[in-house]
């Protein structure tokens, strides 16, 4: 059911790989509620997922950019905004990946080549987003800048292992800019701290099925899903939402304020 809450507002959302991706869910969300967007991912990602298909859906202009390429995200406000024909209300950076853990790296034997990778991919392309949108005045007042983030950034995950220090940058960054944007264009930015989601990215992560039942029981509303963390973007965007910025939002069923359940000291009973 569609309230329209987006309606005239332009956005860009980035990360969208398959049905089964946030940014996926977001972007169809945000079309039904009236939004205009232009969708975007690096030129290897949009080879390896259905973009074209989401683009059709949502009838929206598909401008390939590499997040790490300054030079790429300037071509991508330019032609979003010629596109869309006027300044962004609101991005999403759905953006993510760890070389070390894809090759199966333990947090104490890292290559520091592919951590800065990491780096450079998961958080520093979240500042390079803002730089290049602040550079070229691509953002209206009160736009909405959402970066997703996870846990890890406060709490130690072994299986996590750079991505941690990765999220912790990010969120450092949505401080640092969103004191910046806040006092020179009242545009808000925060990060949404999500429940482990069953998203091609996620599911690649070692032991994750074992977590994301772990997180199930631990949390008293459950494990929230993908398109629930859709719907909260969608409310950061909106107008509902003018005053929340350089948050942290946990959104994950209540697990982040859960000490120990009932149903993990009946597992652990049971042993």
């Amino acid at each position: 059911m569609s309230n329209g809450i987006l309606k005239g507002k332009k956005g860009i959302i980035s990360g969208a790989l398959d049905e089964n991706s946030i940014a996926w869910k977001t972007a169809i969300k945000a079309h039904a509620e009236g939004a205009q967007i232009v969708l975007t991912n690096a030129p290897i990602a949009m080879r390896m997922g259905k973009i074209n298909e989401l683009a059709e859906m949502v009838s929206a202009e598909i401008i390939p950019a590499d997040a790490t390429s300054v030079e790429d995200l300037e071509k991508l406000y330019q032609g979003a905004m010629e596109n869309l024909g006027g300044k962004m209300d609101f991005v999403l950076h759905s953006i993510g990946m760890s070389p070390n853990i894809r090759k199966g790296k333990e947090y104490g034997d890292l290559n520091y080549d592919w951590f800065m990778k990491s780096i450079d991919i998961s958080a520093l392309s979240f500042h390079k987003f803002m730089q290049v949108a602040e550079k070229q005045d691509a953002l209206n007042e009160w736009a909405s800048i959402v970066g997703l983030s996870y846990i890890a950034a406060q709490r130690t995950y072994p299986f996590y292992t750079d991505m941690a220090d990765a999220k912790a940058v990010l969120e450092s960054i949505a401080r640092g800019f969103g004191y910046r944007l806040g006092k020179s264009k009242k545009v808000r930015v925060n990060t949404i701290s999500q429940s482990p989601t069953r998203t091609t990215a996620g599911s690649g992560i070692g032991g994750f099925d074992s977590f994301f039942d772990f997180a199930e029981k631990m949390s008293p509303l459950g494990n929230a899903s993908g398109d629930d963390c859709a719907n909260y973007i969608i409310s950061l965007f909106s107008d509902f939402t003018r005053m929340v910025t350089m948050q942290n939002l946990f959104h994950d069923g209540g697990y982040s304020s859960t000490g120990i359940s009932e149903e993990i000291i009946e597992l652990m009973g049971k042993q």
